[in-house]
């Protein structure tokens, strides 16, 4: 130690700022190069002869308002009815989903179980369930109680299964982002994550995917050999990864969308991420360094780009630490400020340019309607709210208990295609 004799206070704060600096201008430059590659879509083959057997499994806490209309949209699906069946889990509801799921034709299994609370426990079990049967199946496809799903969702899947793909994420549209303020902003997170972070990873070709909790396919006979397991928070995330540490990339279906309900309100969407900022900080601690790992040892980019995003929310702890420097005189020049030595702009008019041209760059790439640029004001408290939640996360990232969405908005597919030809007119 040293080496650290006669280093001034200011001295070591100046040492510690340097690598925080480092950090933030490589993963924003990361983010930066990433989303350029989201900027354009690739001609795609598609396989159009239906092969593929899907059993259709939709996970269901107490979801009699909205699970009526999602049934009459799965039936309707644009595929040979012989090479689906819908499976409905009633997860310890109380009410009465599984009659209505039942009575619309889904094949209803119900499961009670008090101690192990959550989407992943049921998936987990339904699974078990579905392996058993004397049918079995190609692929499951996995849906939220409160979605709504286009009419070539199955031949979309069949098309990437046929391919060789393994696990596939579609694109998650918004069934309601008209509703509040609330589910405008959030449903342009979606949107921006669909365009520059998931059609990009797909486009690059050498990374994966993220499975995104609904409209997820996942072949059978990965299930069966590497078993779900994926009971954390953020479920859809950490099946990702696990598949990923066994060298299973997800791939994108940028043309089979679900159509989800987005929280009314501030606080129904805040406890939401909340949730999904514990998961995913439980998650990272598992496999971010053997990401990292396998990464070095197979000279592939695609474990660190996923290591990369497990990082995320130390990289928002980490970027709000260095932009309240900014604001006490005494930090700020008690370091040596690399962003202004490597960019002209300060951290500040960075995110603040990123916040804005990054949506309206996803709107209009993906020519949504003129009513979702309305969103763009109230975007950023929709941002930056995200950096309480993460250090909340952080905090509480040991606490698996599940937190239950409630959805209301039950409209039906014809609602929501005609919502967006008139928003679009």
């Amino acid at each position: 130690m040293d080496f650290l004799t006669g280093i001034t206070g200011a001295q070591l704060f100046n040492l510690f700022m340097l690598p925080i600096q480092f950090i933030i201008i490589f993963l924003t430059f990361y983010y930066f190069v990433l989303s350029i590659f989201g900027l354009y879509r690739k001609q795609e083959i598609k396989v159009l002869e239906p092969e593929k057997s899907f059993a259709i499994v939709v996970a269901a806490h107490n979801e009699e308002t909205v699970i009526g209309p999602l049934l009459e949209n799965l039936l309707l699906l644009e595929y040979p009815k012989k090479l689906f069946d819908i499976f409905v889990v009633a997860d310890n509801c109380t009410d009465k989903t599984a009659l209505i799921a039942r009575n619309a034709g889904a094949i209803v299994h119900r499961r009670f179980n008090t101690e192990k609370r959550g989407k992943g426990y049921a998936l987990e079990w339904m699974f078990q369930r579905l392996f058993k049967m004397e049918r079995q199946y190609d692929a499951i496809a996995i849906f939220d109680a409160d979605n709504l799903v286009k009419e070539n969702f199955l031949f979309e899947m069949n098309s990437k299964l046929c391919q060789g793909h393994k696990i596939v994420q579609c694109y998650l549209d918004s069934k309601n982002p008209f509703d509040t303020w609330v589910t405008n902003t959030f449903s342009i997170a979606f949107w921006v994550t669909n365009r520059l972070l998931q059609l990009a990873r797909y486009n690059t070709g050498r990374l994966s995917n993220l499975l995104g909790g609904t409209g997820m396919c996942i072949s059978t006979d990965v299930l069966k050999e590497f078993g779900w397991g994926a009971t954390s928070l953020t479920e859809d995330l950490e099946f990702s990864m696990k598949a990923l540490s066994h060298g299973i990339k997800t791939t994108w279906a940028h043309d089979a969308v679900v159509y989800d309900e987005k929280p009314l309100t501030f606080m129904q969407s805040w406890y939401q991420r909340k949730r999904w900022a514990q998961g995913q900080v439980d998650v990272a601690g598992r496999y971010f360094f053997p990401l990292i790992i396998k990464g070095i040892r197979e000279r592939k980019i695609m474990y660190f780009d996923a290591a990369i995003h497990l990082f995320q929310p130390a990289l928002v702890m980490i970027a709000t630490f260095f932009m309240l420097t900014n604001f006490i005189g005494v930090l700020q020049n008690s370091y040596t400020p690399i962003f202004t030595l490597v960019m002209p702009w300060t951290g500040w008019q960075i995110l603040s340019t990123i916040q804005y041209i990054y949506p309206v760059a996803a709107l209009a790439l993906d020519r949504l309607p003129w009513r979702a640029y309305l969103g763009l004001i109230l975007y950023p408290i929709f941002i930056y709210s995200w950096i309480p939640i993460v250090f909340l996360g952080f905090i509480n990232r040991k606490d698996k208990q599940w937190s239950h969405t409630k959805h209301t908005r039950s409209i039906c597919i014809e609602d929501v295609v005609k919502q967006k030809k008139v928003s679009t007119n």
